[in-house]
């Protein structure tokens, strides 16, 4: 054994059996706000269950709060404030590498005479925003580390969650009820963003690999319909990501190095004795060093990068500013390559990017008004190139060539006003202003010459704004309506959303709730641009007056908590999608509800509709005694009409799917200072639709033809992962270390998802689900 292994070796045997002489201990500090006014909750008590003697701390006027010496470990943090409603938080993840930081927001209790009070059971599954009243989750940093396969992203976490199912190929592309991955929603501290995944196309919501990092994250939302008025813009799900702010009274470092990238991230204060801080995240892919180190040799190697950071800076009388950013690019060259003749039939180069970058203003007026605000610049763009040979020649020629670039301008104000305990109002504007540029240049004529099919650049705007009322008849009843406005200026084409929803506590442990939301959304700005050269030598444009893809979602719910930790809720819904854009064709069976990305090449009209329905059912143990559970199912049925006029069920009609996840963390050590953590997620979902290849067809014309009088007919098969995660965690004076497994489709199930025609052996051959991908990944705090 050489120097270098007996180095690691040591290190490792040290990890795993050093002990201390006495207790680890570290650090619980935060801020107590009002939940409707922002203000300080001063007085609040925080108080450690089942230390004697007592640990807690009382927030000061600020509302900050700081308990020092917890032993690390879980421990259970009980909030309590005169005229509030008690917060428990029964399983605080303490380490001894990072001091543990909540904020937290605390909602203001209603008076009400004895008798006709009803004590409910705080319902651990709400959301964070106070206006979602159905269709709402709150995801901790902690699961999407946690939850086996996760891989540390919001967007593969939440394929868990009931009513969301994930891409089976390997993107975390997610389906929301039967909608097409195109309708989701990316928020950043709730700015708007672009798609934040790297090797994103043009489009689509998702890719391989989220630039947002687990590190950066604070407890986020997500919705999956009837969303709240502030939410524009949207007709599948909501992705309402935070970035928490930075330690601001000492440095601490993170560095992690894994399978998909080494990243560090750094935070502390900007000074002694100023409240503000920074927090920095930086990340390289993995592969890319070792295939530059020359320790890999095959093809295809995937080349990413991504930063982001948050600055958080208050002031004395001008409120509280905040400057947040994400950035990452990508890059891969693959080539088609005969493995046995090394003959090589094709090249594809590809490379996209995105960023966002702005700043935040939060001024607090009175104890009843405060006005929220963001400036930001945002930017998504790729480009692609292929080259491949033809039949009779070996020299490959460039056959298609495209780059695409959306530049926006982004401006926010919210106005909120808590006129009493009952009554919160909202109003809100936002502006966008879009710049962007397009070029396509294509071998239409398979004759090596490349043509422009495409080129457009110009400016966009879209203007949304909402109003909401929030109405508290009582501790146990909520109602809450509004209205949100949407005008997409490209072509004027607007819509007038009404919400509403309610929250009813019946009894103690019941809840049952009630929402209904018209929603719109404008689809990328490329499917505006198609055109086609006319005889005269100009170009037409059909596709500019799209008007927007609408939509009313009806969604009822119950919920009991069995126990303390024990809950189980059941959804019921219906959405209604109409002025969807489908082929201006009667005899078409075409419909954008069925794509997920790509910009449509054809004349498009508003005259589709869509349909999707079902029944969800969640039992959830919250994290408590080192245990935890979520069992997820989904019943549904999604079907779309294009001009033909003929319903058929939709791309994403997969009717089913059904997810078990649990975990449980074992103590052990002298000073119980190590961890070792089991989770597994075990999934059975239905199979998408797709169109079946005309193999016949195929065959005489030498490309891929599909059976167009069969749309969507052939579905694929039921797909069945088993993903584990083992995580070994160890605490030392002031540094964390852990060590984690994850391992995706652990049984290497191979389900055929859908199906494609192989030119060079003239046969249709299958797209299977992803094999077995395993990570690995040490982390240490400090």
């Amino acid at each position: 054994m050489n120097t270098k292994q007996n180095l690691i070796f040591t290190f490792f045997i040290l990890l795993f059996s050093v002990t201390y002489a006495q207790d680890l201990t570290q650090t619980i500090r935060g801020t107590i706000t009002d939940t409707d006014s922002k203000i300080p909750v001063f007085g609040a008590k925080v108080i450690v269950i089942g230390t004697s003697p007592i640990q807690g701390a009382i927030a000061d006027e600020n509302g900050d709060f700081t308990i020092e010496n917890v032993k690390v470990g879980r421990v259970h943090l009980k909030i309590t404030a005169m005229g509030y409603q008690e917060i428990n938080l029964p399983s605080v993840l303490v380490e001894s590498g990072k001091e543990k930081i909540l904020n937290l927001e605390m909602v203001e209790e209603i008076q009400e005479m004895e008798d006709v009070q009803v004590k409910a059971v705080k319902d651990k599954s709400e959301s964070i925003n106070k206006m979602a009243t159905v269709s709402a989750k709150t995801f901790s940093v902690e699961e999407t580390n946690r939850y086996a396969g996760s891989l540390n992203d919001p967007a593969r976490m939440v394929s868990g969650f009931a009513g969301v199912t994930g891409n089976a190929e390997g993107d975390n592309d997610i389906v929301v009820r039967g909608n097409s991955p195109r309708g989701i929603l990316w928020r950043l501290d709730g700015i708007d963003i672009p798609n934040p995944n790297h090797f994103g196309g043009e489009g689509s919501t998702g890719g391989p690999v989220n630039a947002l990092n687990g590190a950066m994250l604070a407890n986020s939302d997500f919705f999956s319909g009837a969303f709240a008025p502030e939410y524009g813009n949207a007709l599948s799900g909501v992705f309402d990501v935070r970035f928490r702010k930075g330690n601001n009274e000492k440095r601490e470092y993170t560095f992690s190095a894994g399978i998909l990238g080494i990243d560090a991230t750094l935070e502390g204060p900007f000074k002694k004795g100023y409240r503000g801080s920074y927090l920095v995240n930086y990340r390289y892919s993995s592969i890319a060093i070792l295939d530059k180190a020359g320790l890999l040799d095959f093809d295809g190697i995937p080349i990413y990068q991504d930063a982001s950071f948050k600055l958080d800076l208050p002031t004395k009388k001008a409120g509280r500013f905040s400057v947040i950013g994400l950035g990452g690019i990508s890059h891969i060259i693959q080539t088609d390559q005969d493995d046995e003749t090394e003959k090589v039939f094709g090249r594809y180069d590809f490379g996209s990017r995105m960023g966002v970058v702005g700043v935040k203003h939060l001024y607090v007026i009175n104890p009843k008004i405060y006005v929220q605000s963001y400036a930001a610049a945002t930017t998504y763009g790729s480009k692609e190139i292929a080259e491949e040979i033809k039949s009779d020649s070996s020299v490959l020629y460039n056959s298609f060539n495209d780059s695409f670039g959306n530049h926006k301008l982004k401006g926010q104000s919210i106005v909120n006003y808590k006129y009493n305990q009952k009554n919160i109002f909202q109003v809100g504007v936002t502006y966008t202003q879009s710049f962007f540029e397009y070029l396509i240049f294509s071998d239409k004529d398979e004759d090596g010459t490349l043509s422009k099919t495409l080129d457009a650049s110009g400016n966009a705007g879209i203007l949304q704004s909402f109003v909401s009322w929030k109405y508290r008849f009582s501790n146990n009843l909520t109602f809450v309506s509004g209205m949100h406005y949407t005008n997409f200026l490209l072509n004027n084409s607007s819509a007038i959303e009404p919400r509403f929803g309610v929250k009813w506590k019946p009894a103690a442990r019941h809840t049952v709730s009630l929402g209904y939301g018209m929603h719109s959304r404008a689809e990328s700005i490329s499917s505006y641009l198609y055109n086609e050269l006319q005889p005269d030598g100009t170009y037409w444009t059909p596709n500019r007056n799209l008007g927007l893809s609408k939509s009313n979602h009806f969604v009822a719910g119950y919920g009991f908590q069995l126990s303390e930790n024990l809950h189980v809720k059941t959804e019921v819904y219906h959405q209604h999608l109409y002025n969807i854009p489908v082929h201006n064709d009667s005899t078409s069976s075409y419909s954008l509800i069925n794509s997920s990305s790509g910009i449509p090449d054809i004349e498009l009209v508003n005259e589709g509709t869509g349909k999707n329905y079902g029944a969800e059912l969640t039992l959830e143990r919250f994290f408590s005694n080192n245990f935890y559970f979520l069992v997820t199912g989904s019943l549904y049925k999604s079907t779309y009409t294009a001009l033909d006029g003929i319903e058929r069920s939709s791309r994403y009609d997969a009717n089913y799917a059904s997810n078990i996840l649990l975990g449980k963390e074992f103590k052990f050590g002298k000073k119980k200072n190590k961890t070792f953590g089991v989770n597994t997620k075990v999934s059975l979902i239905g199979g998408n639709r797709y169109t079946p290849i005309d193999l016949a067809a195929s065959q005489a014309n030498g490309y891929t033809v599909y059976q167009n009088d069969r749309p969507l007919s052939a579905k694929g098969e039921d797909i069945f992962f088993l993903n584990l995660g083992l995580t070994y965690r160890v605490d030392m004076k002031n540094t964390s270390h852990s060590i984690k497994i994850d391992v995706q489709n652990l049984t290497n199930h191979q389900a055929v998802v859908s199906e494609y025609y192989n030119e060079r052996n003239n046969k249709v051959e299958q797209f299977t689900q992803l094999s077995l991908v395993p990570n690995l990944i040490y982390r240490v705090k400090f």
